[in-house]
């Protein structure tokens, strides 16, 4: 950064007024061709109109002008009804987007204090009374007792031992 050459105001200044004024230019020359295309258009679609003098002319040109009218009311017609179908679409598919997505917050549940019997009887109702004994199914384990577990257990009170200590400190200072 220290090796390029910073730009003072009035050189930045000049260069964004010259951006504005190229950019204005771009924006005139793209409503030109715009509103070129949209007469071109008009003329294709809206001849010059010549009145005649006589009524069966007149009254064959308002005959021509209303089916003219009538076709371009179907085509409008047909088209706001495709692009109706095409919104519905693309909202129910944005309402399958956010159901996959979650984005409903789940709300929070309060804690129940319930035993199992209780729990079955509102799952299955009333009708099944299943009652049930988790214990029942329980394996029965008998415990194997080791010698160095007798051993700590035979020990006793800690007051004894700490009689017995303090004999032998007897022993020691005599």
């Amino acid at each position: 950064m220290a090796d390029e050459k910073r730009l003072s105001a009035r050189r930045k200044h000049t260069l964004k007024s010259c951006m504005l004024v190229v950019a204005n230019n771009l924006l005139e020359a793209e409503s030109n061709v715009k509103t070129g295309e949209r007469e071109k258009y008009l003329k294709d679609k809206c001849p010059p109109v010549d009145l005649p003098y006589s009524k069966e002319e007149l009254t064959e040109l308002c005959k021509k002008l209303h089916e003219q009218i009538n076709i371009s009311e179907e085509e409008r017609y047909c088209i706001e009804f495709k692009l109706n179908m095409v919104l519905n679409e693309v909202r129910d598919l944005n309402i399958k987007i956010v159901d996959l997505r979650g984005k409903f917050k789940r709300p929070r549940l309060k804690k129940v204090r319930m035993s199992a019997d209780a729990m079955l009887k509102a799952l299955l109702g009333s009708k099944h009374t299943v009652n049930m004994d988790l214990r029942a199914n329980l394996k029965q384990v008998k415990k194997e007792v080791k010698e160095e577990d007798k051993q700590l257990r035979d020990v006793g009170d800690w007051r004894k031992n700490i009689e017995d200590k303090s004999d032998r400190k007897k022993m020691f200072d005599s």
